[in-house]
């Protein structure tokens, strides 16, 4: 029996090969998944072979399966900790300044520049610029 897989499906596999770039999963006799190097665990991996072996049991998620040819990306790493999709609640209480605020120029530098930008626009507007 086929199943049908979908993506965020959380499933056991077995390492069947590794390359330097990530490793295959048999989810069953005949559907396989990689595991690219990054879907492995946060943080960094400088070789694989250290993280997974194969033969290994390896609970994965499907993170994308190509429309066309349907092969079948997965992660450990997106198991390792839940994405917490609550907005962050914490608040600073230090104020941000996106201008220097002992400055008070306001919009003068603007202001006395406008008439110039304006009159440079409708100029290469009449040469098709």
């Amino acid at each position: 029996m086929r199943v049908n897989y979908r993506i965020g499906m959380v499933l056991d596999g077995k390492v069947t090969g590794i390359q330097p770039y990530g490793a295959f999963v048999a989810l069953d006799d005949k559907t396989q998944g990689l595991i690219h190097i990054s879907e492995c665990r946060h943080g960094f991996i400088d070789d694989i072979r250290s993280y997974l072996k194969i033969g290994q049991r390896v609970k994965v998620m499907i993170i994308d399966i190509d429309e066309y040819t349907q092969k079948i990306s997965l992660s450990v790493r997106c198991l390792e900790k839940p994405f917490d999709f609550e907005v962050p609640t914490t608040h600073s209480s230090h104020k941000k300044y996106w201008t220097n605020r002992h400055v008070h120029e306001g919009f003068a530098p603007i202001a006395s520049r406008i008439d110039g930008w304006v009159k440079s626009a409708l100029e290469d507007i009449a040469e098709g610029k």
